[in-house]
Formats: structure tokens, sequence, C-alpha cells
């Protein structure tokens, strides 16, 4: 068992340092880095080793299979020994799996290369988004989940397009990327010494090996954040083990860095709308990334079909739109109403749902693409995929439009009343742990275009303890009356 941070290691690093945030922000894309730098060799190792679309999806599966293991063991490891600490062993095993992809002889060393980066996702990812909420500047505050997907695209995007151009214009194709790669995972691990050993928002009971567990309360926010995340993950997955053989076997393209720039549309397309929608409502986000995602999949069979280049590339814009949208919307739930001290817990429970979701969608893609064809696949894959965005669109306007609509009520007492939930009505006025303020609620807690419920020159004292509440003192409340004294010399005996 693993103890937590004492009080003064807490109030040590209560002021974490601004780099912080960044330093967490470059793990956060060099997880994704790591997971998509396979992509591009998957139809190189398939040339030489004669693999099927089973085998190459069976290993990019490995990866989410790993890592719901991980997660459901050490999902909340960080809450109680340390952010830095769990990243730290994160980059470690990327490193390993990173190396041994470098060396790989034959499809062995692949599956037990992707066990390793899994391992080192699952212990890295989870910290490292929980402690860009906690550590983000104030400059950027209303930007951090944002942020967050726009990390994720660019790593996406380095493994695309950097991957391509090494594979196609310089020496040893199926190596030499991997080496830059880890080069690049031991900088990171060095940069990790600007991240605090701890903050005070982590757990102080010890830490035992047990499965992650979501708190009491936070059923109906976890599942909404669950099912939208694991949809931006199985779309995801469509393109990140699929995308390029689509583009080799039916589009046509032989030329590695030009596979790489078309499904880094994909991911530029993450980053842009990312920061384009940030102060766009949660619930608005999830549900328009259902539709954008729908309508990815259909572009992605229709360009199958015809083989056009032109809708294999709005394909890859439209799921990329999706995908932002769904994974932005998806973590702005954990990180605005998760507790602090179980955040990174119900993080990693989010993750592994979604990750479950992408594993079993990669294996089902590729047996069937070995049975009946890859463009038979993609055709019948959009309605069944299509069954979990519906579930996404669902929620987001029951459970995130619903939170939306009380976070309104409380700002406006005046207004009709919200029928109660199994989470806590959010105050007037709240912000998320990352400080982004419900474009719906101004920040002085009333909603746009009314008075504010309490006037500021009335206002005198807030109490802040509590995360659920926010009591306001007013001036007839803490004026002494100058006959509250008995040897005041204006009061009357």
């Amino acid at each position: 068992m693993v103890s937590g941070p004492g009080p003064q290691e807490q109030e040590r690093d209560q002021a974490p340092p601004r780099a912080a945030f960044w330093v967490a922000a470059a793990v956060a894309a060099l997880a994704l880095w790591t997971s998509a730098a396979p992509t591009m060799t998957y139809p190189i190792y398939a040339s030489r080793w004669h693999l099927t679309p089973a085998i190459t999806t069976l290993v990019f599966a490995v990866h989410p299979v790993v890592l719901v293991a991980v997660l459901v063991l050490f999902g909340g490891v960080s809450d109680h020994i340390g952010r830095r600490a769990a990243i730290r062993y994160g980059l470690a095993a990327e490193l390993v799996g990173v190396a041994v992809f470098a060396v790989a002889g034959n499809v062995g060393w692949l599956f037990v290369a992707r066990a390793f980066m899994a391992v080192g996702v699952g212990l890295s990812f989870s910290p490292a988004t929980a402690a860009m909420t906690e550590f983000v500047p104030a400059r950027v505050r209303r930007h951090a989940s944002a942020i967050t997907t726009a990390a994720t695209a660019v790593g996406i995007t380095l493994a695309m397009v950097g991957g391509g151009a090494l594979i196609q214009y310089a020496p040893m194709p199926l190596a030499l990327d991997y080496w830059i790669l880890a080069a690049v995972v031991i900088v990171v691990a060095l940069c990790t010494r600007l991240l605090p050993a701890h903050n005070r928002v982590e757990s102080t009971d010890r830490w035992r090996l047990r499965p992650i567990r979501v708190p009491r309360g936070h059923l109906a926010v976890f599942v909404t954040a669950a099912i939208t995340v694991s949809a931006s993950f199985v779309v995801g997955a469509v393109v990140l083990s699929l995308g390029a053989q689509i583009a080799r076997q039916l589009v046509g393209s032989t030329n590695a860095l030009v596979t790489g720039c078309l499904l880094s549309v994909f991911a530029v397309v993450v980053a842009g709308t990312a920061l384009v929608f940030s102060r766009v409502p949660v619930w608005l986000t999830v549900v328009l990334g259902a539709l954008a995602s729908a309508a990815g999949l259909v572009l992605f069979a229709v360009a199958g079909v015809t083989g056009a280049v032109v809708w294999f590339f709005a394909a890859a814009a439209l799921a990329g739109l999706g995908y932002s949208l769904e994974f932005t919307g998806g973590i702005s739930l954990v990180a605005r109403y998760a507790p602090p001290e179980h955040r990174a817990e119900m993080y990693s429970a989010t993750y592994l749902v979604a990750y479950l979701f992408q594993g079993a969608g990669a294996v089902l893609l590729g047996v069937t693409a070995t049975r009946i064809g890859l463009r038979a696949t993609l055709v019948d894959a959009v309605p069944i995929i299509s069954v979990l965005l519906l579930a996404s669109l669902v929620l987001g306007l029951v459970v995130a439009r619903g939170r939306h609509r009380a976070a309104r009520a409380a700002a406006d007492p005046t207004g009709p009343a919200v029928a109660p939930t199994d989470l806590a009505v959010e105050p007037a006025g709240a912000t998320d742990p990352a400080g982004a303020t419900d474009p719906a609620v101004e920040p002085g807690g009333a909603a746009p275009g009314r008075r504010p419920a309490v006037p500021p020159r009335r206002r005198r004292r807030v109490n802040r303890r509590s995360p659920s509440t926010r009591l306001v003192a007013t001036s007839t409340a803490t004026e002494e009356s100058p006959c509250a004294r008995v040897d005041s010399p204006t009061c009357s005996r």
C-alpha cells in the first residue's frame, strides 16, 4: 500500500509551476502519438508478412484490451501517489513499447510492443488529463478541456504526417520513426520534473490495489461521459486501424506521406474544432458530435464504394469534427462534476469503457473485413456504430442538457423549478475545476440578459468551503447596529 501526501507536502505543492500545465499537455499528446504511431506501418507489415486485416486489427486491438486491464487495476493510483509519479511510470512503459516496435522482426513482437504501449498510456493519460484540469493557467482557464482535445490531435497529426514522411522518404521505414518517438518520450520524461510531486486535491487515503469505482451520486454523469467518449473512440478506431488501408486499397493512394496527410485532416479538424467550439454548451457539443460522426461514417462508406479521394477527404474531416465534439463534451462533463479527490479515477473509468468499445469495434471490423472485404465492411459498419452515436445523442439531450438547465435555474431563483436528479444542483455561476464557466451562466451568477439575483453592493462575504453551495451574507446580516454595544454613545438607554 502507498500512502498519500502528508499535509506539509500538500502545502508545499499548492502553487504548481505554470509550466506544469504544458508538460501535462505534452504527456497527453505523446499518449495519442504513441497509440497512433503504428497506423502508418500497418500496410507495410501486411505486405511484407502477408497479414490479413483480421491480424492487423488484432494488433491494434491489443492496445485497448490491455489498457482496459490497466485502468481497472490502476485507474485511481495517481489520486494517491501523485500525478508526476504515475506519469513517469507510464512514460517508462511507453518507451519500452516503442523500442520493441523499432526492432520487431515478426508479428509476435508487435503484440508485445502494443501491450507495453497500452500499459504506458493507461498509467499516464488519465493523470495527464487530470493535471491539465488542476494546473491550468488563469489565462487559458476557460479552454482547458479544448486544449486537452487539441493536444491529443497534435499527437495523432505527428504520427500520421511525420510517420508517413519518414516511411516514404527516410531509410529504415519500419524503425526510424519509432526511434525518433523514443527520443521524444525521453525528453518529455525529463520535463516531468516541472510537475509537482503532489497537490492539495489528492486523496489522503492509502492506495491499495482495487478496481476503479464511480463516486456516489455521479452515475448519470459517468454514463453520459463514458458513452460519449466511447462513440468518439469507435470513430477513431475506423480511422486509426483501417484508415491507411482504406486509402491504399480503395482510394488508390500508394504514397505513405499522401496517405498520412489525408488522415491528418482528421487530426487537424479535431484540434481546430476543440478550440473554436470551446464556449459551446456541453450538451450541444455532444449532440452535434454525434450527428457529425454519423455523417463522417457514411462518407467513408461512399469513399470505399466510389474510390474518390474527395469523399475520403470529406469523411476524414467530418469524422474529426464529430470525434472532437464528442471527446471534448465527455471529458468536460467529468472535469465539471467529478469530485476533485476522485477526478483521475473517474477519468480512468470513462476511458476504460471507451477503450473497451474501441477494442471490440476494431476486432469486429478486422474480422468482418477479412470475411467479406473492406468495402462491404464499411457499408455494414455505418448502422451498427450509429446505434452508439444515437445513445450518445440521447444522453446528451437528457442528462447533459438537464444539468445545463439546472445551472440556469440555480442562477435565476425566480425561474421555473427544475426536477431534482441524482446529481447535486450546480450553484449559480459555478465553474468546472478547470475554471470554465458554463456559457449559459454569467460570472455574476445570473443567466444572460437578467439582473444578478444579489446586487454586488450588498454582497459582503462568500463562503467557498462547500463546492455545492455559496452563502452570501447581505449587509443587514453583517452590519453591526450602533445599539448592539452597550457602551455606544449613540445608544439611548
